[in-house]
């Protein structure tokens, strides 16, 4: 009984706050779809629409104190969730059939942009945290990364948002700039996939990046879902390094402290989807539900930055997220190459 009244209490509290975040959410998604119907193509999708309208919001009206527990609640615990559900459309054996060799340009890529990436963030200043986050957003998946590795490492709410939206600035001079330069870098349909892959941040910014031609297209998507992959071994890598951190935590840490419940929820979802134990009947609705509440939780990350910490962070965030993006595209440019693709 006692179980109940605390549930109806906690929902009651929330109720607020988190309706608030599904409003900006719809009107982030209406707002999507506004944009292909009168553009054609979405030139931001629902989600950064998603934490622009919530920061805006923050910065015309000051929630109450009565919206903070549910704001609080859709930014974390519904975006836990997110990510576990997000593990159901994870086919394993379909992406490794690429092959060794690309498999192995896909970690190398990865590997080598967040250590450079970190690098660099750090030496325009930027907290360490933060430097982490904007090197695998820019490494793995841009916006989905940051989100899913934003709890790993407990940022702050404003570097989460500051660097998604930096991120998303980025995204659109990648899927315009790409196209231009292909006549400039001789690179077949294949080797141009390979290159949109490894560095277009979302797969529909793949499919825009690489119309040029089906092969291209096709390459990319594969390529960019199999780096999607790296999300769950850097988020673990990043649990075990910042609980080794604490020196408290080193004596006696248990393993769910150090590899958070939703990151293993997402391996156990990859793996029942790749075994067969998930019917392919609930992939494409788990699929739906992961990016809606995404969406909300993005929506409340909005709701809950400060933009003066994010004009704070501006100028070296720019210059940070800038230099990355030429980095990954020198490297997987040089090793596509190098690999003989």
């Amino acid at each position: 009984m006692q179980l109940l009244e605390k549930i109806i209490d906690a929902a009651r509290r929330n109720f607020p706050g988190v309706m608030l975040a599904i409003a900006v959410g719809l009107v982030s998604m209406g707002a999507q779809l506004g944009e292909e119907h009168f553009l054609g193509h979405a030139l931001f999708d629902g989600l950064v629409l998603a934490i622009l309208f919530g920061m805006l919001l923050r910065t015309i009206w000051t929630p109450a104190a009565c919206w903070a527990p549910g704001i609080r609640f859709s930014a974390k615990p519904v975006l836990e969730m997110a990510i576990v559900l997000l593990g159901a459309s994870m086919d394993l054996p379909t992406l490794l059939k690429a092959g060794p060799v690309l498999a192995l340009l896909i970690v190398a890529v990865v590997v080598l942009d967040i250590m450079i990436g970190t690098g660099i963030g750090r030496a325009f200043g930027l907290p360490p945290k933060l430097a982490t986050l904007v090197a695998c957003g820019n490494s793995i998946c841009g916006n989905s990364a940051i989100a899913a590795l934003a709890p790993v490492i407990d940022a702050e709410e404003e570097h989460v948002a500051s660097s998604i939206t930096f991120m998303a600035v980025m995204s659109i001079v990648i899927v315009v700039g790409l196209p231009l330069l292909y006549p400039l870098l001789h690179l077949s349909f294949y080797q141009y996939g390979v290159l949109a892959g490894l560095s277009v941040y979302a797969v529909p910014q793949v499919l825009a990046a690489t119309g040029i031609n089906a092969v291209s297209g096709q390459i990319g998507t594969l390529v960019k879902l199999v780096r999607v992959l790296m999300l769950g071994p850097v988020a673990v890598f990043l649990a075990l390094r910042h609980g080794k951190s604490n020196e408290t935590a080193k004596q006696s840490l248990p393993f769910g402290k150090m590899v958070p419940w939703f990151i293993i929820g997402f391996a156990l979802m990859g793996a029942a989807r790749s075994l067969g134990v998930l019917p392919d009947q609930l992939v494409a609705p788990m699929r739906l539900a992961s990016a809606w509440l995404t969406i909300i939780a993005m929506a409340a990350l909005g709701l809950c930055a400060d933009l003066r910490v994010v004009r704070k962070v501006g100028r070296p965030l720019f210059l940070s997220v800038a230099c990355s993006v030429a980095v990954l595209l020198t490297l997987s440019f040089t090793l596509i190459h190098v690999m003989h693709l």
